[in-house]
């Protein structure tokens, strides 16, 4: 039986996702615009939690103050008939020609100054509509040529802008965090904070790092052919995963942005498990929302925008379902147990062991049978991935 999604679950969306009109460097649209209330009823009825949206989605670039105040009460009109909340909010710093070479690194100083303002006009709306979180994608934060853009410099303008604008946030009392979304190119040749490692040394060296975190996206970490659900891992250990992008993508190649679940189902399964169960031994787990940032393929009309919404939501909850009988399969406890996946959360050194003790200790060294490694002592974790295999596929 298929699951039926409900705001419980946390799903959240997008509007320039159920909205992308499928235009892409190829082609024009192939769908007409969406009117933001009607995502909204169409979402709520689907069962979703949440709507999210850059400025320029809601209001076209450059519009009056009263066109953007008619669409913002438009939209808490509809939130408020409908249940749906805001939980994060993001700035359009790439789109518009003035963004061509960045926003916050831009080399013109005058439109530095410009995106400072546009985003602080972001935060005063977020503020407004309750949101907890601010994603900062810098799309177009980074260069095609290697003399056209002076990477220390570019990284000092963007840390000061970031600490402008987290100053801004206290002084203003806004319950307001910031999610960094790692990306390594397009649209730029070389993006900045390319990866969830780039972005949390970046965060360390910021004036108020408690106020920042990320937002790692599926797709974006595998067109760097690295592991996603290890770098959520690391962002969790750090206590920095603020929120994430959840959709799919086959490989490296150009961001795909397919529906969750549509590619890489191992990771995908490897991935609901960590955020819905936390680590092997129920360690710290996900409690954000789960957010789908996708684009329904330009191959359909209105009705597959809503299938692919469906399609998220529902291959998600699947997963978990999946994931919670792996967890619970006492063969699968067996398999951990072999394959010493508990015995790696003991330290290395014991209590009060310092590198005399270690160079004393005669089985670290002279007594320890490397050889005895040596076709034996296997770790099993064939097997291990073979049982997550058949609980992903449904056989067990």
């Amino acid at each position: 039986m298929t699951p039926i999604p409900s705001p419980a679950d946390k799903f959240s969306f997008g509007l320039w996702t159920v909205g992308y009109n499928g235009t892409d460097p190829f082609g024009g649209p192939t769908r007409p615009a969406l009117d933001v209330v009607h995502v909204v009823e169409r979402l709520a009825e689907l069962g979703a939690w949440g709507l999210t949206f850059h400025d320029d989605d809601l209001f076209p670039f450059g519009s009056s103050e009263q066109e953007r105040r008619g669409q913002v009460d438009r939209l808490q009109r509809a939130l408020a008939e409908t249940g749906l909340v805001v939980p994060m909010v993001t700035t359009n710093l790439f789109s518009a020609p003035v963004f061509k070479d960045g926003g916050f690194t831009s080399n013109d100083r005058s439109v530095r100054r410009f995106a400072l303002r546009k985003v602080i006009r972001q935060i005063d709306l977020a503020a407004e509509l309750g949101a907890e979180t601010l994603v900062m994608w810098g799309g177009r934060e980074g260069a095609e040529y290697d003399h056209g853009k002076d990477i220390r410099a570019a990284l000092a303008r963007y840390r000061e802008a970031v600490n402008l604008l987290a100053q801004y946030v206290v002084d203003q009392r806004y319950a307001l965090r910031f999610a960094i979304e790692p990306k390594p190119n397009e649209p730029r040749g070389d993006i900045l904070l390319p990866t969830v490692g780039h972005a949390l040394a970046f965060i360390d060296t910021l004036e108020r790092p408690e106020l920042f975190g990320v937002n790692p996206e599926f797709g974006h970490e595998q067109m760097t052919g690295l592991n996603f659900v290890a770098a959520i891992q690391q962002a969790l250990e750090a206590g920095k995963l603020f929120h994430i992008d959840l959709n799919g993508q086959r490989g490296i190649k150009y961001d795909q942005d397919l529906v969750f679940g549509h590619a890489d189902l191992y990771q995908a399964f490897a991935l609901v498990d960590l955020l819905e169960f936390g680590g092997p031994d129920g360690g710290r787990a996900y409690t954000g929302p789960r957010h789908f940032d996708y684009k329904p393929s330009r191959t359909e009309d209105e009705t597959g925008v809503w299938d692919s919404a469906r399609a998220n939501m529902q291959n998600y909850l699947l997963l978990r379902e999946r994931a919670a009988a792996f967890r619970a399969d006492p063969e699968v406890q067996e398999a951990m147990a072999q394959a010493k996946v508990d015995e790696l959360r003991v330290p290395t050194l014991n209590p009060g062991e310092g590198y005399a003790d270690l160079l004393a200790d005669e089985t670290a060294w002279e007594r320890f049978d490397a050889g005895a490694h040596f076709g034996a002592r296997g770790y099993g974790f064939v097997r291990l991935q073979q049982l997550a295999t058949l609980h992903l596929l449904g056989a067990r």
